[in-house]
């Protein structure tokens, strides 16, 4: 808290797109990263099984149920623990062409991804980590269900590196390499489903420095470790391949772990909203402390109110009644108006609790709760007035009401005390799940400091000079020292910074500088042709960067022409290979001439007399029919030709 708590407090957020730095930097914003990013191998990390194959189908079932356990010191995790009380049946669908008994935790672990490794090895050098010499392989405890066995497969590969930034450094702490987990399904009351099919895929985990200080920062720097891992060419693309945990904290809170936000775009609203809510969440608790309610002094009191409730016309508790269901009343002493104070956007102090008890009481059919701070008439005056009578409250109390079986309800009567005695401490440590709107809700306690111990199925594995100097010099350059010379080359704008960080630059590299092809072609070639066949719906993964060498040297040795190229990458996108026998024949001299003379007869016919309309009439023919087995330049003079010798 800044030596001046009452001028700290007197802060309110604006808009956010009216927040400053200054702004900022009065609330203490802080922001840290946690890219995690899976690399493009064939195989899995522990296990031979293939990498990137996705699939809804299944062919098995597996239930588990996760179970705490005392770790050596005799302690319970504090994720473990509110994990158990869930009661979660975990089920996985399981493909036998992408999971093996090692994912189900049957069999012993391969030997790590040597392939997977040497891409964490090079990522950490771009970084200038000090690298590691000996890889030892730990346990990280997952206790969510997302993994099987419970805990995952973690390595530390590099420590202490950096990153440019605008006039400054950002450090990066480590660099790990890790086991993906399952893709979740659903996750509706007691039951959460799992696709195991992600599971065990290499992921590359780069962590920086709290040194953000505003939500746009966060976004850049983020966008910086995206681009120099995809420079790199070896890691995968798309949706779910590139996932961030950010961190928050501001002046006087906590660390709070934001989970998964696989949009970067995002970034910059969840964390605004993450320093509201703990600003907020400070500011309760002095209002609580003003009333004279502390952690010592907290008061709650719960009660079952079903028969008073069993003639209500409000739909989710007569429903709930009606199926034999209960009614928990939970009177919060002092808290009169509180569960209506703002958090986030749009979002209140009742919506914490209410997160709580759909995580962990699993009463997820929302609304959950019910409180008398809402200013909407769900329940009678007259019905809020018999609790409050039958219950004992005050006008200074808040009663909330949760309703389902009674085992659920007494749970969630438990989460509904604790969140709320927690407001008088200020911000508990959690993880925190982002939604679409922005902001984000309660996930999980946040692990303690001893979730990771040393794995005792793997041996280390020694990284030896000879490897490190060969990664080194298999290293590419920096995406920014390639965009600066792609500008001085010329290339067209919208091709630099994707051709900076993709899998063609080594290729485009050669190309120009080898090769001598003009650097535009090929980075049209490279970036815009492949786009525009993906417009066309037509799947460019299989175009690697072998098959466009192939495609552009072709082109050099006069086997192709420009205008046949696109046909080429549509050919070699469909068939996922490139050779001679794709191409199309090339027309010889007397094809070309009689080509040429049916088109401008054709012209001529059709009654176009200008001679630059009768051209391109002539020319739109013959390219559609020669597609590209003769040059258009060169078929455009043979046109001018025979037009003047019309004329």
């Amino acid at each position: 808290m800044p030596d001046d708590p009452a001028d700290y407090l007197s802060f309110r957020f604006k808009p956010f797109a009216e927040m400053t730095e200054d702004d900022y930097a009065r609330i203490g914003f802080r922001c840290g990263l946690e890219v995690h990013q899976q690399l493009l191998t064939a195989k899995k990390l522990f296990c031979h099984c293939p990498a990137g194959r996705y699939s809804d189908v299944f062919h098995a079932e597996m239930l588990r149920h996760m179970r705490p356990t005392l770790s050596e010191l005799g302690e319970y995790d504090g994720t473990a623990l509110m994990e158990f009380k869930t009661r979660k049946d975990i089920i996985y669908h399981i493909n036998r062409d992408t999971v093996c008994t090692y994912e189900m935790d049957d069999t012993p672990p391969f030997h790590l991804n040597q392939d997977a490794l040497d891409i964490a090895i090079q990522a950490a050098m771009l970084y200038h980590c000090a690298l590691v010499d000996e890889i030892h392989i730990a346990r990280k405890q997952y206790l969510d269900g997302s993994i099987p066995t419970g805990f995952q497969r973690t390595t530390l590969v590099g420590v202490d590196g950096t990153i440019p930034y605008k006039d400054r450094i950002i450090d990066i702490f480590q660099v790990g390499l890790e086991e993906d987990s399952c893709r979740e399904v659903s996750d509706i009351g007691h039951r959460r489903i799992y696709l195991a099919d992600r599971l065990g895929m290499p992921l590359m985990e780069t962590v920086t420095g709290p040194q953000m200080i505003t939500p746009q920062e966060v976004a850049e720097v983020g966008e910086i470790i995206r681009r120099l891992a995809r420079s790199t060419g070896r890691v995968r693309t798309g949706i779910g391949a590139g996932r961030q945990d950010v961190n928050v904290s501001v002046h006087g809170g906590t660390r709070i772990e934001i989970k998964g936000v696989d949009k970067l775009a995002t970034v910059p609203i969840l964390t605004y909203n993450e320093a509201m809510r703990q600003f907020n969440l400070i500011r309760l608790r002095e209002e609580l402390a003003r009333r004279g309610i502390t952690p010592e002094t907290f008061q709650a009191r719960r009660d079952d109110v079903t028969r008073i409730l069993r003639k209500s016309r409000y739909t989710p508790i007569h429903d709930s009644i009606a199926q034999g269901h209960v009614v928990k009343c939970i009177s919060l002493k002092g808290f009169q108006q509180l569960l209506h104070w703002p958090t986030q956007t749009d979002a209140y102090f009742g919506s914490e609790i209410s997160d709580r008890v759909r995580v962990i009481s699993c009463l997820t059919t929302l609304p959950n709760i019910l409180h008398s701070d809402s200013h909407s008439d769900f329940l009678a005056a007259s019905e809020w007035a018999t609790l409050k009578k039958t219950v004992g409250a005050t006008d200074k109390d808040t009663l909330v009401l949760v309703w389902g079986s009674v085992q659920d309800t007494e749970s969630a009567a438990r989460e509904i005390e604790i969140r709320a005695q927690e407001a008088t401490v200020g911000i508990p440590s959690e993880t925190r799940q982002a939604f679409d709107d922005g902001t984000n809700g309660f996930e999980r306690i946040l692990p303690g400091p001893n979730r990771m111990y040393p794995d005792t199925d793997l041996p280390p594995k020694k990284v030896t000079e000879e490897r490190l100097a060969m990664l080194r010099a298999a290293l590419p350059e920096f995406y920014w020292e390639r965009e600066q010379w792609y500008v001085e080359l010329g290339v067209p704008e919208d091709c630099i910074r994707l051709l900076a960080i993709s899998q063609y630059a080594p290729l485009f590299k050669t190309a120009v500088q080898e090769w001598k092809l003009d650097p535009t072609f090929v980075a049209i070639v490279l970036i815009q042709l492949p786009k525009s066949l993906g417009r066309k719906r037509i799947a460019t993964e299989n175009l690697s960067a072998q098959m466009m060498g192939e495609i552009l040297q072709a082109f050099k040795a006069g086997k192709i022409t420009r205008e046949g190229i696109i046909d080429a990458l549509t050919d070699a996108a469909k068939a996922g290979r490139f050779d001679d026998d794709m191409l199309p024949r090339p027309a010889n001299e007397s094809e070309i001439t009689g080509w040429v003379e049916e088109g401008i007869h054709l012209a001529a016919s059709i009654g176009l007399k200008d001679i630059e309309i009768r051209k391109r009439a002539a020319m739109g023919l013959l390219m559609g029919q020669l597609k590209g087995r003769w040059p258009g330049r060169l078929l455009s003079e043979r046109v001018d030709v025979k037009l003047a010798e019309w004329m």
